[in-house]
């Protein structure tokens, strides 16, 4: 069975395939070429219900679509949904990530909570629709650390860690961000919905 992944996000497409291939190996989910909606929702569901719907509309297919981003306590869940286009319409991650530090570079430790937020559409053609969400907590930290993941991966420190070795997701392996990640809770909790695809 496949399933499109309603994003032109590369990052994105591989970390559904190895999400979903942990639990439902027998969903293909394909990557989506068609044209992209205007993101013009104010919530995660909005923006991640006009992307499923588009992609389901161009493809026939069942389509998956995430809306995400990095919510900051101190902002008052800024970024947001504005997370990709923190420092400007061209999505630069790089800049997306300085803007945010530079916003944050006088607040404390005890003042740098976040939370990344995914909430997940499932849309599928001429049926149901559904939306489920995943929340990974944590903090920022002062500066990025680790070369892998993308986007605010290396400056995110997730809760739960032992003291004194706590390390950004940026310092964690693919599998350890994709066991814990806000997709990974997001996605569990859409198991259930993908039973009758």
């Amino acid at each position: 069975m496949r399933v499109v992944l309603a994003t032109h996000n590369p990052h994105k497409v591989e970390e559904f395939q190895q999400i979903v291939a942990q639990t439902r190996p027998d969903l293909e989910v394909v990557g989506y070429d068609g044209p992209e909606p205007v993101e013009d929702g104010v919530t995660f569901a909005e923006n991640a219900l006009l992307k499923a719907r588009a992609a389901a509309a161009h493809t026939g297919l069942p389509a998956l679509a995430d809306d995400s981003g990095i919510c900051v306590d101190v902002l008052g869940g800024s970024p947001g949904v504005f997370s990709a286009y923190w420092a400007g319409q061209n999505k630069d991650a790089a800049a997306n990530l300085e803007l945010l530090l530079d916003q944050l570079r006088d607040i404390a430790d005890p003042h740098r909570g976040a939370h990344f937020t995914s909430t997940i559409a499932l849309v599928i053609p001429g049926g149901a629709e559904h939306v489920v969400e995943g929340v990974w907590p944590g903090r920022l930290a002062h500066a990025p650390s680790g070369a892998g993941g993308f986007g605010y991966d290396p400056i995110f420190v997730p809760d739960g860690q032992p003291a004194g070795v706590e390390r950004t997701v940026g310092e964690f392996t693919a599998e350890e961000k994709q066991a814990q990640s806000h997709r990974a809770r997001a996605f569990a909790a859409l198991v259930p919905l993908l039973a009758g695809l």
